[in-house]
Protein backbone atom coordinates (compact mmCIF):
# COMPACT_ATOMS: atom_id res chain seq x y z
CA UNK A 1 0.00 0.00 0.00
CA UNK A 2 1.36 3.69 -0.90
CA UNK A 3 0.21 6.65 0.64
CA UNK A 4 0.93 9.81 -1.14
CA UNK A 5 0.44 13.60 0.58
CA UNK A 6 -3.14 15.02 -1.35
CA UNK A 7 -1.10 18.55 -0.32
CA UNK A 8 1.44 19.79 -3.26
CA UNK A 9 3.30 21.42 -0.76
CA UNK A 10 3.15 18.63 1.43
CA UNK A 11 5.96 16.29 0.05
CA UNK A 12 5.23 12.88 1.54
CA UNK A 13 4.74 9.32 0.87
CA UNK A 14 4.28 6.22 3.39
CA UNK A 15 4.65 2.80 1.69
CA UNK A 16 3.65 -0.24 3.64
CA UNK A 17 6.00 -3.03 2.34
CA UNK A 18 9.13 -4.63 3.98
CA UNK A 19 12.03 -1.90 2.88
CA UNK A 20 14.13 -4.71 0.83
CA UNK A 21 11.02 -5.12 -1.47
CA UNK A 22 9.90 -1.10 -1.61
CA UNK A 23 13.69 -0.19 -1.93
CA UNK A 24 14.05 -2.42 -4.94
CA UNK A 25 11.34 0.10 -6.95
CA UNK A 26 13.03 3.13 -5.51
CA UNK A 27 14.93 5.02 -8.69
CA UNK A 28 18.70 5.13 -7.66
CA UNK A 29 20.12 8.13 -6.71
CA UNK A 30 17.01 10.14 -5.92
CA UNK A 31 17.39 10.38 -1.70
CA UNK A 32 19.66 12.87 -0.17
CA UNK A 33 19.19 11.31 3.54
CA UNK A 34 18.64 8.07 4.89
CA UNK A 35 18.34 7.92 8.52
CA UNK A 36 17.87 4.45 9.17
CA UNK A 37 16.42 2.87 12.94
CA UNK A 38 16.34 -0.59 11.92
CA UNK A 39 15.49 -3.48 14.90
CA UNK A 40 18.71 -4.03 17.15
CA UNK A 41 18.77 -7.93 17.32
CA UNK A 42 17.61 -7.60 20.83
CA UNK A 43 15.73 -11.32 20.61
CA UNK A 44 12.49 -9.80 22.16
CA UNK A 45 9.04 -9.09 21.02
CA UNK A 46 9.04 -5.19 21.32
CA UNK A 47 5.58 -4.40 22.56
CA UNK A 48 4.05 -0.30 22.60
CA UNK A 49 1.32 0.29 24.85
CA UNK A 50 -1.67 -1.36 23.10
CA UNK A 51 -2.10 -4.58 21.78
CA UNK A 52 -0.71 -5.05 18.03
CA UNK A 53 1.79 -2.25 18.57
CA UNK A 54 4.69 -4.73 18.58
CA UNK A 55 7.02 -5.81 16.08
CA UNK A 56 9.59 -9.42 16.35
CA UNK A 57 12.95 -8.29 16.93
CA UNK A 58 13.85 -12.27 17.54
CA UNK A 59 16.68 -14.01 15.41
CA UNK A 60 18.01 -17.21 15.02
CA UNK A 61 21.39 -15.59 15.23
CA UNK A 62 23.92 -13.13 14.01
CA UNK A 63 24.47 -14.56 11.24
CA UNK A 64 20.97 -13.89 10.09
CA UNK A 65 20.23 -10.35 11.31
CA UNK A 66 23.90 -9.52 9.91
CA UNK A 67 22.43 -11.21 6.42
CA UNK A 68 19.07 -9.02 6.85
CA UNK A 69 20.79 -5.77 7.39
CA UNK A 70 23.29 -6.22 4.67
CA UNK A 71 20.96 -6.61 1.71
CA UNK A 72 19.14 -3.77 2.97
CA UNK A 73 22.18 -1.33 3.54
CA UNK A 74 23.13 -2.29 0.04
CA UNK A 75 19.84 -0.87 -1.60
CA UNK A 76 19.90 2.11 0.33
CA UNK A 77 23.05 2.63 -0.86
CA UNK A 78 22.19 2.37 -4.01
CA UNK A 79 19.27 4.64 -3.19
CA UNK A 80 21.10 7.48 -1.98
CA UNK A 81 22.11 10.74 -4.26
CA UNK A 82 25.88 11.19 -5.12
CA UNK A 83 26.23 13.89 -2.63
CA UNK A 84 23.71 11.97 -0.24
CA UNK A 85 24.23 10.03 3.21
CA UNK A 86 23.09 7.37 5.63
CA UNK A 87 22.53 7.38 9.35
CA UNK A 88 22.47 4.23 10.77
CA UNK A 89 20.96 3.97 13.98
CA UNK A 90 21.96 1.23 16.49
CA UNK A 91 23.16 0.44 19.52
CA UNK A 92 25.72 -1.22 21.93
CA UNK A 93 24.93 -5.17 20.53
CA UNK A 94 25.60 -4.82 16.54
CA UNK A 95 27.63 -1.45 16.61
CA UNK A 96 30.40 -2.85 15.55
CA UNK A 97 29.43 -5.51 13.09
CA UNK A 98 27.25 -3.00 11.29
CA UNK A 99 30.63 -0.23 10.79
CA UNK A 100 32.14 -3.22 9.52
CA UNK A 101 29.13 -3.54 6.91
CA UNK A 102 29.41 0.26 6.19
CA UNK A 103 32.64 0.07 5.46
CA UNK A 104 32.16 -2.61 3.08
CA UNK A 105 29.26 -1.13 0.86
CA UNK A 106 29.79 2.43 1.38
CA UNK A 107 33.72 2.28 1.75
CA UNK A 108 35.95 2.84 4.90
CA UNK A 109 36.90 6.48 3.61
CA UNK A 110 33.79 7.33 3.09
CA UNK A 111 32.58 7.21 7.52
CA UNK A 112 32.27 10.86 8.38
CA UNK A 113 30.94 9.98 12.54
CA UNK A 114 30.52 7.62 15.30
CA UNK A 115 27.59 9.84 17.04
CA UNK A 116 26.39 8.96 20.30
CA UNK A 117 22.83 9.72 21.40
CA UNK A 118 23.33 10.35 24.91
CA UNK A 119 19.38 10.26 26.42
CA UNK A 120 19.83 9.53 29.84
CA UNK A 121 16.48 7.47 30.89
CA UNK A 122 16.75 4.36 31.90
CA UNK A 123 17.71 2.19 35.15
CA UNK A 124 21.19 1.18 36.69
CA UNK A 125 23.10 -2.02 37.03
CA UNK A 126 24.68 -3.40 39.97
CA UNK A 127 27.54 -5.18 37.65
CA UNK A 128 28.18 -2.77 34.83
CA UNK A 129 28.25 0.59 34.37
CA UNK A 130 24.72 1.89 33.10
CA UNK A 131 23.69 1.54 29.14
CA UNK A 132 22.38 5.36 28.77
CA UNK A 133 23.11 5.97 24.78
CA UNK A 134 23.00 4.39 21.28
CA UNK A 135 25.68 5.21 18.73
CA UNK A 136 24.56 6.44 14.85
CA UNK A 137 26.90 5.73 12.13
CA UNK A 138 27.43 8.45 9.55
CA UNK A 139 28.65 7.73 6.08
CA UNK A 140 28.51 9.12 2.79
CA UNK A 141 27.65 8.16 -0.76
CA UNK A 142 30.44 9.67 -2.04
CA UNK A 143 33.28 12.43 -1.92
CA UNK A 144 31.00 15.84 -1.56
CA UNK A 145 27.59 15.87 1.10
CA UNK A 146 25.28 18.50 2.52
CA UNK A 147 26.48 19.84 6.31
CA UNK A 148 25.22 22.38 8.25
CA UNK A 149 26.38 21.92 11.79
CA UNK A 150 24.22 22.29 14.28
CA UNK A 151 24.51 24.75 17.24
CA UNK A 152 23.94 23.66 20.69
CA UNK A 153 24.23 26.01 24.03
CA UNK A 154 27.90 26.53 25.21
CA UNK A 155 28.33 25.10 28.71
CA UNK A 156 31.38 26.57 29.59
CA UNK A 157 31.71 29.66 31.92
CA UNK A 158 33.32 32.24 28.80
CA UNK A 159 30.78 31.60 26.44
CA UNK A 160 28.10 31.90 28.71
CA UNK A 161 25.02 32.47 26.82
CA UNK A 162 26.36 31.61 23.49
CA UNK A 163 25.59 29.03 20.98
CA UNK A 164 28.63 26.97 19.68
CA UNK A 165 28.79 24.01 17.19
CA UNK A 166 27.87 20.73 18.13
CA UNK A 167 29.99 17.61 18.71
CA UNK A 168 29.89 14.20 18.23
CA UNK A 169 27.73 13.38 21.34
CA UNK A 170 23.89 14.57 21.00
CA UNK A 171 22.49 15.04 24.52
CA UNK A 172 18.52 15.17 23.85
CA UNK A 173 16.33 13.25 26.59
CA UNK A 174 14.60 10.14 25.47
CA UNK A 175 11.32 10.58 25.20
CA UNK A 176 9.40 9.98 29.12
CA UNK A 177 5.90 8.11 29.41
CA UNK A 178 3.97 11.03 29.73
CA UNK A 179 5.26 12.75 26.79
CA UNK A 180 2.46 14.23 24.69
CA UNK A 181 4.21 13.43 21.29
CA UNK A 182 3.78 9.64 22.67
CA UNK A 183 2.42 7.60 20.36
CA UNK A 184 2.48 4.27 22.16
CA UNK A 185 4.88 2.62 19.02
CA UNK A 186 7.68 0.79 20.63
CA UNK A 187 11.33 2.47 20.13
CA UNK A 188 9.95 5.90 19.06
CA UNK A 189 12.65 8.12 19.17
CA UNK A 190 12.29 11.72 19.82
CA UNK A 191 10.76 14.55 17.64
CA UNK A 192 14.19 16.90 18.93
CA UNK A 193 16.50 14.07 18.01
CA UNK A 194 15.24 13.61 14.65
CA UNK A 195 15.41 17.19 13.90
CA UNK A 196 19.09 18.29 14.93
CA UNK A 197 19.81 14.76 12.83
CA UNK A 198 17.80 16.08 9.56
CA UNK A 199 18.06 19.69 9.84
CA UNK A 200 22.45 19.06 9.94
CA UNK A 201 22.42 16.38 7.45
CA UNK A 202 19.48 16.82 4.78
CA UNK A 203 19.97 20.13 2.15
CA UNK A 204 16.44 22.40 2.34
CA UNK A 205 14.15 20.84 -0.64
CA UNK A 206 16.06 16.92 -0.38
CA UNK A 207 14.46 13.98 0.51
CA UNK A 208 14.83 11.83 3.45
CA UNK A 209 14.02 8.44 3.52
CA UNK A 210 13.17 6.06 6.51
CA UNK A 211 12.81 2.07 5.64
CA UNK A 212 11.90 1.66 9.38
CA UNK A 213 9.61 4.73 9.61
CA UNK A 214 7.66 3.30 12.87
CA UNK A 215 5.44 6.08 14.04
CA UNK A 216 6.92 8.32 11.84
CA UNK A 217 8.80 10.53 13.61
CA UNK A 218 11.77 11.14 11.14
CA UNK A 219 9.29 12.37 8.45
CA UNK A 220 7.24 14.85 10.61
CA UNK A 221 10.96 16.00 11.01
CA UNK A 222 11.98 16.50 7.48
CA UNK A 223 8.55 17.87 6.22
CA UNK A 224 8.49 20.08 9.50
CA UNK A 225 11.96 21.34 8.19
CA UNK A 226 11.12 21.65 4.68
CA UNK A 227 12.71 18.45 3.26
CA UNK A 228 10.55 15.48 1.63
CA UNK A 229 9.66 11.97 3.37
CA UNK A 230 9.78 8.58 2.21
CA UNK A 231 8.51 6.03 5.10
CA UNK A 232 8.82 2.50 4.61
CA UNK A 233 7.10 -0.08 7.49
CA UNK A 234 5.57 -3.04 7.11
CA UNK A 235 3.61 -2.88 9.89
CA UNK A 236 0.14 -1.45 9.24
CA UNK A 237 -0.49 0.07 12.51
CA UNK A 238 2.99 1.85 12.41
CA UNK A 239 1.97 3.53 8.52
CA UNK A 240 -1.95 4.76 10.33
CA UNK A 241 0.06 6.16 12.72
CA UNK A 242 2.69 7.83 10.73
CA UNK A 243 0.07 8.88 8.49
CA UNK A 244 -2.19 10.23 11.20
CA UNK A 245 1.07 12.29 12.47
CA UNK A 246 1.73 13.78 8.90
CA UNK A 247 -2.01 14.57 8.18
CA UNK A 248 -2.20 16.66 11.47
CA UNK A 249 0.85 18.92 10.84
CA UNK A 250 -1.54 20.22 8.21
CA UNK A 251 -0.74 23.64 5.71
CA UNK A 252 1.11 25.32 8.69
CA UNK A 253 4.73 24.18 7.90
CA UNK A 254 4.21 24.65 4.15
CA UNK A 255 5.63 27.60 3.16
CA UNK A 256 9.10 26.11 3.41
CA UNK A 257 8.80 23.69 0.86
CA UNK A 258 9.23 24.62 -2.87
CA UNK A 259 6.04 24.40 -5.10
CA UNK A 260 5.88 22.16 -7.75
CA UNK A 261 9.20 20.03 -7.45
CA UNK A 262 9.37 16.59 -7.35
Amino acid sequence: MVIDSENIDVRWRLLEADCAEALADLPAGTVDLVYADPPFATNQVQKGRSEGLAYDDRWPDLGSYLAFMGGRLEQLHRALAPDGAILLHVDWRTSHHLRMLLDEIFGAERFVNHLVWQYGLGGSSPNRFARKHDDILYYARGEGRWFEPPLVPATSRRMAGMMKKSTDVIAIPAINNMAAERTGWPTQKPLALLEFLVGACAKPGGTVLDPFCGSGTTLVAAVRLGRRAIGIDRHPEAIRIAERRLIELGDSITAGVPRGKS
